[in-house]
């Protein structure tokens, strides 16, 4: 992006090279830094999300993919055990491109969490009573409680993006936003708070692609909107808005991350090990538990199954079929046995 905004995205950058940053834990932030002579990654470049052209996306191997997410995700149940134990307050944002895959990455970060504890946080549009209120106002509500992970798909960055975009603002509204945003989220800091914001980056062929497979998809298709599709024909926009947005945002004490996601397996596998290596959690040992001895009966007798509404037997209904089936192709018959799904 050409001009001041341009020069103070390299300038920021060239500041992001030092050792690394202290959080409100204490903890030193490494910050990534570019070798003399290379250039920074195509997401801080001036020229938005677009990767170097004819760049080819590399797939990480499946194999490879499933066994370090599910070792990462054993280290995030410890982190959560963690929280719990020290009363900490974690606050993760996820902005990005449409179908840049936020989703499907918080969803590999929850999977194993308990919801009481890690609880995902993605807002409608503002009520006419809540526009009426001041902007960070309906998001303060959800930051978290001692022993809490709070991560917001999307979040109050839609008023730099979205809102900014498409005209949802006021100038002056965006203008307070840039304004009062650093304030808010050194408040936020200041407090105890640990907040990570990370941006996920997409080049717009593979969004495009994205946005393709889900128009055949049906399981999908709700993901799309007729304002998902136009981020297309503002792609540009959308760049220009995201650099401003870093320029006024990205400061010491809540730097911007940005994750490459034109190969969801890698920007999964990216984020939860980053996140993970800014917080300073230990495994935390929990009292041994063991199963009681079950207690003998005494005279209680269950009534009878008839006085209880029950669901109907699906299962048995289709495992029925399946049979008939694989006798009318002259197959084995398919007994299933009890045990796992």
């Amino acid at each position: 992006m050409a001009g001041k905004h341009g020069k103070a995205r390299r300038d920021r950058d060239d500041l992001s090279q030092a050792p690394g940053t202290a959080d409100a834990a204490g903890v030193d932030i490494p910050r990534p830094a570019a070798a003399d002579g290379q250039a920074a990654p195509a997401d801080q470049a001036a020229t938005g999300d677009q990767p170097a052209t004819g760049s080819a996306v590399k797939r990480l191997k499946k194999s490879v993919y499933n066994a370090e997410l599910f070792r990462l995700q054993a280290e995030l149940v410890k982190l959560q055990e963690w929280v719990r134990a020290q009363q900490a307050r974690i606050v993760v944002i996820f902005e990005g491109r449409d179908a840049a895959g936020k989703g499907s990455t918080i969803k590999r970060v929850t999977e194993y969490l308990n919801p009481r504890i890690a609880r995902i946080v993605a807002l409608p549009a503002p009520t006419e009573r809540e526009r009426t209120e001041w902007y960070f106002q309906r998001y303060i509500e959800h930051l978290p409680a001692g022993g809490q992970i709070v991560l917001f798909d999307r979040s109050w960055y839609n008023r730099a993006g979205v809102e900014h975009v498409m005209g949802y603002c006021t100038k002056e509204e965006y203008t307070r936003f840039l304004h009062q945003c650093p304030l808010f989220e050194r408040l936020l800091v200041e407090d105890g708070i640990l907040l990570r914001k990370y941006w996920f980056s997409v080049s717009d062929d593979e969004q495009e692609h994205r946005f393709k497979s889900r128009l055949d998809d049906p399981m999908r298709r709700w993901k799309l909107s007729p304002m998902d599709l136009e981020s297309i024909t503002r792609w540009e926009d959308y760049s220009r808005s995201k650099d401003e947005m870093f320029v006024h945002t990205d400061i010491p004490e809540a730097p911007w991350y940005v994750v490459e996601s034109d190969d969801k397996r890698s920007a999964r596998i990216n984020m939860i090990a980053h996140l993970l290596s800014t917080i300073p959690y230990q495994d935390v040992q929990r009292l041994p538990l063991a199963l009681p001895p079950r207690p003998p009966p005494k005279g209680y007798v269950r009534v009878p199954r008839e006085m209880q509404t029950y669901v109907p037997d699906h299962a048995a209904d289709l495992a029925a079929r399946s049979r008939r089936h694989g006798r009318e192709r002259g197959g084995p018959d398919d007994r299933v046995g009890s045990g796992g799904p």
